[in-house]
């Protein structure tokens, strides 16, 4: 290399290292962010499944009681009650399909 190329190359090598510093200094930053924001969106995932399987335990309770306790009649009446009224809605002509349509 001659003089002048080295001459030339001081400075630009001096100017690029505050470029380089900043730029990873914003790298970190926006790492620093996209693991803020992962680990916000997995907390909320987390309160919701916690959420849905209070509410699954819930109906496992709920059944528990129906079977366990004297109600093991009562899930039969019901079932009964649901038997007998889709007798009726067929006698009456009216399809749970189409009942199912007019409600959504």
């Amino acid at each position: 290399m001659d003089n002048g190329t080295l001459a030339l190359l001081i400075p630009i090598i001096a100017l690029s290292i505050p470029i380089v510093r900043i730029w990873t200094k914003h790298q970190r930053d926006v790492a620093r962010m996209q693991i803020s924001a992962t680990a916000d969106a997995t907390a909320e995932k987390a309160a919701q499944y916690s959420s849905q399987v209070q509410a699954l335990e819930d109906r496992v309770r709920v059944l528990e009681r129906i079977v366990t306790d004297k109600g093991y009649d009562v899930a039969t009446q019901i079932e009964a009650l649901r038997d007998q009224r889709r007798v009726d809605d067929t006698d009456s002509g009216v399809s749970i399909e189409s009942l199912r349509k007019e409600r959504a």
